[in-house]
C-alpha cells in the first residue's frame, strides 16, 4: 500500500501512476461513494466475478464519506485481482458529480464505466457496455431503464418513480438535439471513452453526471444497452429534497450557458421580480406612507428577488469573482439607475423624434432592458482586471470539481 496527499491536478503524474496504469483497452471502474460501508464488500466480489476475466479493469472510489468507507475499501481490497484506489476528498466540490470528474481524471484506461457503490447498477453489465461501444465505434454507451428489456425496478415507491419519470421528461424537453438517442439521461451507468471527456469543461453540480457530460462535451457517436435498475443492497438513498433543487439548479445552469438562452431568462427573472414589488407596495400604502418613497422602497424587494434567482439559477458559475456585497451593490445600482435612465430616454424619444407615448415607453424598456443585462454580465459577474477575489467572499463560492481541495490517495 502507497499512501500521499496531493492535489487533483497531480494525480495524472507519470510518477505517482506509473505502477497503475492497466493494459490499453482496459476500463476504469469510477464508483463514487458517501457512507456505503455495507456495499463494498459485495460490490468488489461481484466485479471480481464479472468483469477481471473478460477484460483488464481497475477500480477508482472517489470518497466524500463521514464514516469508515475508506478502511473497508482498503480491508476488502485486499484479495482483489485488479488495482483498487481510494480518492478520499476532504472538500465534496461539485457533490457526487464531482467526485466522478475526479474520478475521471485520475482513470489510466481507455474506457472509464460510471457507476453506484450500492450494487443498483450491476457490474456483470460492465463487459458488454465496453464491448457494444467497441462494436459500435461509440464515445459513450449508456446502460439505461428506458429501452427494450431495460427496467426501473429497483426505484423504491411511487414518488421515486414519478420523480424520475418527471426529471427525465424535463431534461429531454429542455435538451432535444443534445440528447438525441439517449433514452435515460438521469442514468448514472454509463461507459465513455477517456478519449471523448473534456474534464476541464465540465461543472457538475449534484449527482447527475451523464447529463453534465451529454450537454457541455457530447460524444461523437452514442449507443444504449438496456439494464435493470437493481434494489440497493444496503444502506439508504441519498436521494433528497435539497439534491432535487441542485439538480434543478444545474439544469437552469446548462440551459442558459449560452448568450441568448441568458438573456431570455434574465427576461424573464425581472419579469417576475413584478410580483415582490407589487406585493411590497401594497403593503406600504396599506401602512399610510405616500406611494413614491413606497414605491422606491418596494423596487428594492423587487431587485433583491431578481438579485438572489440570477445568483442561483443565471450566475452560479460565476459569482466567485466578487464579493458578495460587491455583487449586489453593482445589481443594486444597474436596477436603479433602469428608472432613472427610462424616464429621460422615454421623454427624448416623444419630444425630438415624435414617437408616441406607448411605443416610445416599449421602445425605451427594451433599450435599457439589453443595457442592464450587458451591464450586469460585464460590470458584476465578469472577473476583475489583474485582481483575484480574496478572503471571505471568495471562499464561500462553489468552485469547479478538482479545483484546489485536496485528496488523500490510497492504492492497494
Amino acid at each position: 500500500m502507497s499512501q500521499e496527499s496531493t492535489a487533483p491536478g497531480e494525480l495524472g503524474d507519470p510518477a505517482v501512476r506509473a505502477a497503475e496504469v492497466p493494459e490499453p483497452g482496459a476500463v476504469t471502474l469510477v464508483v463514487p461513494t458517501f457512507n456505503e460501508s455495507g456495499n463494498i464488500r459485495e460490490l468488489l466480489r461481484r466485479i471480481t466475478e464479472s468483469v477481471p476475466s473478460r477484460l483488464p479493469c481497475e477500480v477508482v472510489f472517489v470518497d466524500d464519506s463521514t464514516d469508515d468507507t475508506p478502511d473497508v475499501i482498503f480491508r476488502e481490497a485486499q484479495d482483489c485481482p485488479f488495482p483498487v484506489t481510494v480518492l478520499h476528498r476532504q472538500e465534496p466540490a461539485g457533490g457526487l458529480g464531482g467526485a466522478v470528474v475526479e474520478g475521471m481524471k485520475a482513470a489510466g484506461s481507455d474506457w472509464i464505466v460510471v457507476m453506484d457503490g450500492d450494487l443498483q447498477h450491476p457490474p456483470s453489465l460492465v463487459p458488454e457496455l465496453i464491448g457494444t461501444g467497441e462494436r459500435t465505434n461509440a464515445a459513450l454507451v449508456v446502460a439505461s431503464r428506458y429501452i427494450k428489456g431495460g427496467s426501473r425496478a429497483g426505484l423504491a415507491g411511487g414518488y421515486r418513480i414519478a420523480v424520475s419519470r418527471g426529471a427525465t421528461w424535463l431534461t429531454k424537453s429542455l435538451f432535444p438535439r443534445r440528447l438525441r438517442g439517449i433514452s435515460d439521461p438521469m442514468s448514472g451507468f454509463f461507459a465513455v471513452r477517456r478519449s471523448a471527456v473534456a474534464a476541464e469543461v465540465l461543472q457538475p453540480l449534484g449527482y447527475k453526471i451523464l447529463l453534465e457530460l451529454a450537454v457541455r462535451s457530447r460524444p461523437r457517436r452514442v449507443a444504449e444497452v438496456p439494464f435493470v435498475f437493481q434494489d440497493r443492497f444496503a444502506g439508504e438513498s441519498k436521494s433528497t429534497a435539497r439534491e432535487g433543487f441542485r439538480f434543478l439548479r444545474h439544469l437552469a445552469g446548462l440551459r442558459t450557458a449560452s448568450p441568448i438562452a441568458r438573456m431570455v431568462a434574465f427576461g424573464l427573472i425581472g419579469a417576475s421580480g413584478f410580483v415582490p414589488n407589487l406585493v411590497g407596495l401594497w403593503a406600504l400604502t396599506r401602512l399610510g406612507l405616500h406611494y413614491l418613497p413606497a414605491e422606491i422602497l418596494a423596487n428594492q424587494l423587487g431587485v433583491a428577488w431578481n438579485f438572489l434567482l440570477m445568483e442561483h439559477l443565471l450566475f452560479r458559475e460565476r459569482r466567485r469573482h466578487r464579493h458578495w456585497w460587491d455583487r449586489m451593490g453593482r445589481f443594486a445600482l444597474l436596477a436603479n439607475a433602469d428608472l432613472v435612465l427610462r424616464i429621460p430616454l422615454i421623454a427624448l424619444l416623444v419630444h425630438e423624434f415624435g414617437t408616441g407615448a406607448l411605443p416610445a415607453t416599449a421602445l425605451a424598456l427594451v433599450m435599457t432592458f439589453v443595457l442592464r443585462f450587458v451591464g450586469t454580465e460585464a460590470l458584476v459577474y465578469l472577473p476583475r482586471r489583474g485582481r483575484k477575489a480574496e478572503g471571505r467572499g471568495a471562499a464561500e463560492e462553489p468552485r469547479p470539481a478538482g479545483g484546489g481541495n485536496r485528496t488523500a490517495r490510497r492504492s492497494v
